[in-house]
C-alpha cells in the first residue's frame, strides 16, 4: 500500500503541530501548508480549528480555504474537520447572539452548548452508529477528548433519495446531546480532538487515513 498524503491545511486556526504528529503516527506523509495546489492535489485534507467560529471563517476563506474544501468534495477528494473544523462545515454558527455564514456543506446551526458545566472540556465517551468506519475497531466506551463551548444539538439533514447514502451521524452528551462526528461520503468531521485523544483518536486518524 503506497504512502498516503496528507495536508493539514494552515490557515491560522488551529493546532496544526499536533494533528501534523498524529497523522505522521498512522504512517501518512505529513505536510502543513495554505498551498492551493498541495492543498488540492494531497489524498486527504485535514482541517483543524480553534477558537471563535466567525474568526475561524474569515481566516478560512481569505486562505481560500472555502473553495478548496468545494473543489474537492466535488470531486469525491477526502476532507476531514476538527472542533471549529467541524463546525463551520454547518449552515451557520451563533455566537453572543451574532450569527456568521458557515460553509453550508450540512444544515444546522452551531449554538452555545447547554450544560452546568460549560465549557465541555475533557474526556466523554460517544454513541457511534452501526456501520461507522470512522469508529471501526474502537470500544463502546471508547473515550475522546473534548474542549468547546459550542455544538450542533439538532441535526436536520434528511436524506431524500433512496439511493443516496444517509450520513452516519455519532452523538455524544453534555448536558444534552450534540452531535460528535458525521461520516458523508468524502466529508468527515469530529467535535472532538482525536490528536489528543491518545489510543482511541490514534485508532480513528488510522481509519480515516486508510479510506484515503
Amino acid at each position: 500500500m503506497s504512502t498516503k498524503k496528507v495536508v493539514v491545511f494552515d490557515y491560522g486556526f488551529g493546532n496544526v503541530r499536533s494533528a501534523e504528529r498524529a497523522l505522521a503516527r498512522t504512517g501518512a506523509d505529513v505536510e502543513i501548508t495554505r498551498d492551493f495546489d498541495r492543498a488540492m492535489n494531497a489524498d486527504g485534507l485535514l482541517v483543524p480549528g480553534v477558537g471563535a467560529f466567525a474568526a475561524c471563517m474569515k481566516g478560512l476563506t481569505e486562505a481560500r480555504g472555502d473553495w478548496i474544501i468545494d473543489r474537492r468534495l466535488s470531486g469525491g477528494r477526502p476532507v476531514m474537520g476538527i472542533c471549529v473544523g467541524m463546525q463551520i462545515l454547518f449552515a451557520r454558527g451563533i455566537e453572543h447572539g451574532v450569527e456568521t455564514e458557515g460553509l453550508g456543506e450540512w444544515p444546522g446551526s452551531v449554538e452555545p452548548v447547554q450544560a452546568d458545566v460549560v465549557p465541555h472540556m475533557g474526556w466523554n465517551t460517544v454513541d457511534a452508529p452501526a456501520g461507522s468506519e470512522l469508529f471501526a475497531g474502537l470500544d463502546a466506551d471508547a473515550r475522546f477528548y473534548f474542549v468547546h463551548s459550542y455544538a450542533v444539538q439538532d441535526w436536520t439533514l434528511e436524506t431524500a433519495n433512496p439511493l443516496m447514502t444517509a450520513p452516519l451521524v455519532t452523538w455524544s452528551t453534555h448536558g444534552k446531546p450534540f452531535v460528535a462526528a458525521v461520516e458523508n461520503g468524502a466529508l468527515w468531521a469530529t467535535q472532538f480532538h482525536p490528536e489528543k485523544s491518545g489510543d482511541a483518536g490514534a485508532q480513528l486518524l488510522t481509519n480515516w487515513i486508510g479510506t484515503l
